[in-house]
């Protein structure tokens, strides 16, 4: 019962002071995103972010759960185990109170399926498809005879909207969120020439098209769209490369999307300078970073150095930065114990999150 009072009592006075440090439409964002945790793993979760992450002074939590809630607009796309709304509500107070703005993320148009397994929306609408005639392999490599990564949506199948902004709908309201992450990275799927809908269209307007029928949704209850940004980079003239930035020709996009999308610009190997790119196209853009410090504190650095050193118009659309997990939460948070527990056991994505929080704070 004692370790549970920090907690409750943050709760009982959330009112008194939850929006007091929140992160606003220009306050510098100190971001965390990791995938949502198991209903098991609510708990530890809950401590992690009274713990860890307001202690770090982090203010935006995008929290990936795309079908890990008990969805009642579709719970046919329910994982098995799913967090419930009550758990979801706990943690929407726990942020309110320490003043982070909690975004949820569903993966819209790619990443519709990984390694061997699509994921539920093609599972449950298979006619939703890009790529049907693509058989999910019993084994996965890469690369394959099929360039498949992951699946994606049609984007102009004339029923796909209406389920997932169904959900989108019904996560915002249990969050209580106005912005919402949409995924949108490393879409190898787009166009393709088999599908009846989309053969020998225009990818990049494909692409566009698709940002902005879902920004134009969330608009309508004054809510902001955020993405990854890796489709509106040309990966052959950069060199950045097929996953980075894009080799399938979507990045002209770049050029036809509303400018009140929220960029999240990744790179986790160099420290790339596309964020200033981003905001010279007119986006406001943050930077993400990984598993590796050194390229962390160089990312951090080049941020510093814009800020400083461009004109306040360009300076302002740089909103900040964020880290980013990509191991499930009950795996981040053993790292996070066992690097206490002994400090050599040195994990990429903990080190990367202290030093660049050390780094804010200085």
């Amino acid at each position: 019962m004692i370790k549970t009072l920090p907690i409750l009592w943050l709760l009982l006075i959330a009112p008194f002071f939850a929006n007091a440090e929140r992160a606003d439409s220009t306050s510098e964002i100190r971001g965390f995103c990791i995938a949502a945790p198991s209903p098991s793993e609510h708990a530890r979760f809950m401590a992690f972010i009274e713990k860890e992450l307001a202690p770090k002074k982090v203010n935006t939590l995008i929290l990936r759960v795309d079908f890990n809630y008990q969805y009642t607009s579709h719970p046919e796309l329910r994982d098995s185990s799913a967090l419930s709304n009550e758990q979801v509500k706990q943690m929407v107070k726990l942020c309110k109170a320490s003043g982070i703005n909690l975004i949820p993320q569903i993966n819209l148009l790619g990443h519709q399926s990984w390694a061997s397994q699509t994921t539920n929306l093609l599972r449950v609408y298979p006619q939703f498809d890009e790529t049907p005639q693509v058989a999910m392999p019993a084994k996965y490599v890469w690369p394959n005879s099929d360039g498949l990564y992951c699946k994606s949506y049609c984007p102009l199948h004339p029923d796909v909207h209406k389920v997932v902004f169904a959900l989108v709908d019904e996560i915002m309201d249990a969050f209580e969120a106005t912005d919402f992450h949409a995924g949108m990275d490393e879409v190898f799927y787009i166009g393709h020439d088999q599908c009846p809908r989309c053969k020998g269209k225009n990818k990049a307007i494909l692409f566009a098209d698709e940002v902005a029928k879902i920004r134009n949704h969330l608009a309508m209850k004054d809510q902001k769209l955020w993405i990854w940004g890796d489709r509106l980079l040309d990966g052959k003239e950069t060199g950045i490369g097929m996953w980075e930035a894009s080799e399938n020709n979507t990045f002209p996009a770049v050029d036809m999307i509303p400018k009140d999308v929220m960029i999240c610009d990744w790179h986790y190997e160099r420290s790339d300078p596309t964020a200033a790119y981003l905001a010279m196209k007119g986006f406001n853009v943050i930077t993400c970073v990984w598993n590796k410090p050194q390229v962390a504190m160089s990312q951090f650095e080049d941020y510093k150095t814009f800020k400083a050193k461009v004109n306040p118009k360009l300076a302002a659309r740089y909103r900040g930065m964020m880290q980013t997990v990509w191991s499930g939460a009950g795996r981040y948070l053993n790292a996070v114990e066992n690097a206490k527990l002994d400090p050599t056991k040195k994990d990429g994505q903990v080190e990367s999150f202290n030093q660049l929080f050390e780094a804010f704070d200085k």
